[in-house]
């Protein structure tokens, strides 16, 4: 590899550290069912956002163009409304949408594989700038923790 190459590479994944927030998990589930969990809308409102959090969804319309219009109701009573649109549906392994209102804007990608123990989850949040991507570290880190802690709990109820 050159040089150059490798000074890209590097720039790239400096950058992308800067830019992006990425969870990892890999849960004892098949594939399909990990699918599931995150395609049926009736299974992700009862499992998407932290700990405490409920949804109510208005729109899911799983194809790219299609919208994702809910509200995240917090424990405390504050609600958040989200808009995103799919971009990517690529059954069973990735789904890509971007977020676009109200508290932050970013693109999410969803990646599900085979693993050993079950099915590996990669959900990265490329966020448009340093700042945002920063700022939004404060609760979105732990949040997508409680997120996948609560898909886990989900996925071992239906086995």
């Amino acid at each position: 590899m050159s040089q150059a190459t490798q000074d890209t590479a590097a720039m790239l994944t400096e950058r992308m550290e800067e830019l992006a927030i990425v969870t990892t998990r890999t849960v004892q589930a098949t594939r399909n069912a990990v699918w599931h969990a995150w395609t049926n809308p009736i299974l992700l409102a009862q499992w998407w956002g932290p700990r405490g959090f409920r949804n109510t969804f208005y729109e899911f319309d799983l194809r790219p163009g299609g919208a994702w219009r809910f509200i995240m109701h917090a424990p405390n009573g504050t609600n958040f409304p989200n808009e995103s649109v799919f971009v990517e549906i690529a059954q069973p392994g990735r789904i890509v949408f971007r977020h676009l209102a109200p508290v932050h804007a970013f693109l999410a990608m969803a990646e599900f594989a085979d693993d050993h123990d079950g099915t590996a989850i990669r959900f990265s949040m490329l966020f448009p700038t340093a700042a945002e991507c920063e700022r939004s570290k404060r609760y979105v880190v732990q949040g997508n923790e409680e997120n996948f802690d609560r898909l886990e709990a989900l996925l071992a109820a239906a086995v």
